[in-house]
């Protein structure tokens, strides 16, 4: 059963941390403006500028953080600063039991996407895969339509998503429905075999990613495909895959890599969505019931709060 966090008032406490690499500080600095002007008030995690080389802190330091900041009272959300690498070496030790007993809204995506998987197949916790502070909001130009993302943390809103937003293609024909979960492809793929492997039975999945050839692509939807979670899936929903193109001659198209498999999945699938590493980013709640019709070329989200 799905835990909803409550949502945000003007005058709460969100932590910031880094539970993967170090951000960028610069754009941190602009990121944490921004949630002063939301009317929020941060707390940092204790590793955030942290550099342990491609790690924002060793893994003790980052797990602390997240840990401690579920277990804060004064904390009603926490919200990654950016992604990168790591967050699947903590994921065994963190604090499920905490977690569910302190349910508050997370929010992130790229690399933490395993953490998303993790946290909402343990606790049952919908989290948030959306833009991030360092990473995409405290750019400089950042798009408004991913800062306004955000405002579904203050007031239930469902998302209703068509081609008014973007272009919306269809893929396999068909309706679906069922909690939305996914992420980045990259740590989808390895989740498979581990405690976390990601569940996708009679549910829409999610995917994107960057900088990512063909034939990688290839190989981690291969990798999906065989181990049934593609055509398990209730529908398939497709999102940014950021600069996914061929560094060699010979080389099969992004296209006709995503075509391939899913028409082998064989579920109802819309591609065209900006969700992932894209501006605008749309944020979106991971487990709350989704809908999809491919002949309307629509996705419905409910509301991820209380």
């Amino acid at each position: 059963m799905s835990i909803k966090p409550t949502r945000l008032n003007k005058g709460d406490t969100v932590a910031v941390i880094a539970p993967a690499s170090p951000p960028n500080k610069e754009n941190l600095k602009r990121g944490l403006k921004f949630v002063e002007d939301l009317g929020l008030n941060y707390k940092l995690g204790k590793s955030l500028y942290s550099e342990y080389g491609y790690l924002a802190g060793d893994d003790e330091a980052r797990l602390s953080d997240l840990n401690e900041m579920f277990l804060d009272d004064e904390i009603k959300a926490i919200i990654c600063a950016g992604g990168g690498y790591g967050t699947a070496r903590i994921a065994s030790a963190l604090d499920y039991n905490a977690i569910k007993n302190n349910p508050k809204i997370f929010w992130g995506y790229s690399d933490i996407t395993f953490l998303h998987t993790a946290i909402r197949q343990q606790t049952g916790l919908i989290t948030f895969h959306g833009p991030m502070l360092a990473s995409d909001i405290g750019k400089e130009g950042a798009n408004q339509v991913s800062k306004d993302t955000f405002q579904q943390l203050f007031v239930p809103v469902e998302l209703n998503y068509d081609s008014s937003i973007s272009q919306i293609e269809e893929l396999v024909p068909g309706s679906a429905e069922g909690p939305l979960v996914g992420g980045n492809l990259s740590l989808l793929s390895s989740s498979m075999g581990t405690p976390f492997e990601i569940d996708t039975k009679g549910k829409i999945l999610l995917i994107e990613d960057i900088n990512e050839e063909p034939r990688a692509v290839d190989r981690m939807l291969n990798q999906l495909y065989m181990a049934g979670k593609l055509q398990q899936s209730a529908g398939i929903i497709i999102g940014d895959f950021n600069n996914c193109v061929p560094e060699r001659e010979l080389s099969l198209s992004l296209e006709e890599v995503i075509d391939h498999y899913i028409q082998l999945a064989g579920r109802p699938a819309l591609k065209g969505f900006n969700m992932g590493h894209c501006s605008p980013h749309i944020g979106v709640p991971l487990g709350a019931t989704a809908s999809m019709d491919t002949k309307e070329k629509t996705l419905y989200v409910e509301s991820g709060i209380n």
